[in-house]
């Protein structure tokens, strides 16, 4: 008799936790959100392994990934679903999108969803990251999956050319010179390998904003209401990158495929590249060669923009999916989170707490070249931002691009283009 009610006793509970986690589930909120990937891959694997980990830990919330394709056909989702009243509860767009998703009245700054005592947490990020992050007081978007522009290079071919492998180039003028050594060609004259590879297709004005800054120049101001693509020290910076090919050739001429220069490099067909940070995990585990990696090289100064992508939160979400979506971002931010990311990715993890994780510091003890990513960000300036920024920047893209074609002079190119981006930001002089 007691084994009996013993194993009804405990069927009774069995039955009870159910009945609990049933109504658990049942009053669950679930959030949507939009993440610029396509579907498949070994970055949809580990965002998909952490929504889980979250979701154990916070049985009252559903994560609902959206993979929307790239960050230009995410952006596109995300405003198209907002206009029909129906937007994501949170996405990660590219941090250059802040304006255009402020203009759409779309998002919601951070600051009005935390209580006083927690908005230090606002305080947690690299500042270099933060830039594409605020306006007007606010803050709009929460670094994610950011990153800078590195340059790559072959050890091994530096050795073969005479170079010391452990030294990248530290200038304009020993990127050239270095680039020269390690360009060959066959007895017909044609190019077997390229000393330096700068992608100039899909994100042209990104590179363009690495030699930019090197020079001393800027793109925009910090409202997003004016841009200086004809100024000298622009104009100058796309001179030097038209030489590279049509002067030095040392780089390929013409428009030069963004997706193509990693496999390129780990082919053996380029010595030096220009990527992103965001490529740092790629190289290490399919390039079969010593791989170096440093900060851009510099002319009048150092440093690169940042890039990537920031988490945003939407205004017409209800407030239980909002507050709910602000829970999972804190908890994919968090240091432990963060630098497990940047270890997976390569991105860089975006808070210095991060790099004072034990995997971190493991990390970086086998692999040290993941810090220069973040140890650039010393030097780091906000990526090409502006209002109506699809439209400029497509400008500034053409303008490039007539110019890296011979079809227009370095000067001339730069002048179309801005005069088309101040016609397009003329609604927004102040």
């Amino acid at each position: 008799m007691a084994v009996y009610f013993r194993a009804f006793f405990q069927a009774c509970l069995i039955a009870i936790a159910m009945l609990a986690s049933a109504a658990v589930q049942a009053q669950a909120t679930t959030i949507s959100f939009y993440y610029p990937i396509a579907v498949g891959g070994p970055v949809t694997k580990t965002l998909a392994r952490l929504v889980q980990e979250f979701e154990r830990e916070h049985p009252g919330i559903k994560v609902k990934p959206i993979y929307t394709g790239t960050y230009r056909d995410s952006i596109a989702k995300t405003l198209t679903a907002h206009k029909s009243g129906n937007p994501p509860d949170l996405a990660v767009l590219f941090a250059v999108d802040m304006y255009t998703l402020i203009d759409a009245d779309a998002i919601v700054p951070f600051d009005d969803l935390l209580a006083p005592a927690d908005r230090s947490w606002l305080q947690d990020f690299y500042p270099a990251l933060m830039a594409n992050s605020r306006a007007a007081g606010k803050t709009w978007g929460i670094p994610f999956q950011r990153s800078t522009i590195l340059l790559y290079w072959n050890k091994e071919m530096f050795r073969e050319a005479g170079l010391d492998p452990d030294r990248p180039p530290q200038s304009w003028s020993e990127m050239t010179r270095f680039a020269q050594q390690l360009t060959q060609r066959d007895a017909s004259g044609k190019v077997r390998r390229w000393g330096l590879q700068i992608p100039s297709s899909g994100f042209s004005y990104w590179m363009f904003q690495g030699l930019v800054t090197a020079n001393g120049g800027e793109l925009m101001n910090a409202n997003g209401t004016r841009t200086y693509f004809d100024s000298p020290a622009v104009v100058d910076a796309l001179a030097y990158w038209v030489d590279l090919s049509r002067q030095h050739k040392v780089n390929p001429a013409g428009v030069v495929e963004w997706g193509a220069t990693p496999a390129q490099f780990v082919d053996g067909k380029a010595a030096m590249i220009w990527t992103s940070s965001g490529n740092l995990a790629n190289l290490r585990d399919t390039a079969d060669f010593e791989m170096g990696v440093g900060m851009l090289p510099a002319h009048r100064r150092r440093g690169s923009p940042t890039g990537g992508g920031n988490f945003y939160l939407f205004k017409k979400s209800p407030p239980a999916q909002r507050q709910a979506a602000l829970t999972f971002i804190r908890w994919m931010v968090a240091p432990e989170r963060t630098a497990s990311w940047s270890i997976d990715s390569g991105y860089i993890a975006v808070s210095p707490k991060a790099w004072e994780t034990s995997q971190m510091k493991e990390h970086l003890a086998s692999f040290p070249q993941a810090a220069v990513a973040r140890d650039q960000l010393t030097h780091a300036v906000a990526e090409l931002s502006t209002h109506e920024n699809q439209r400029v920047t497509h400008a500034l893209n053409a303008g490039l691009a007539a110019a890296l074609t011979g079809a227009k002079t370095p000067q001339q190119a730069m002048r179309d283009a801005q005069v088309e981006a101040m016609r397009i930001l003329l609604p927004y002089q102040r």
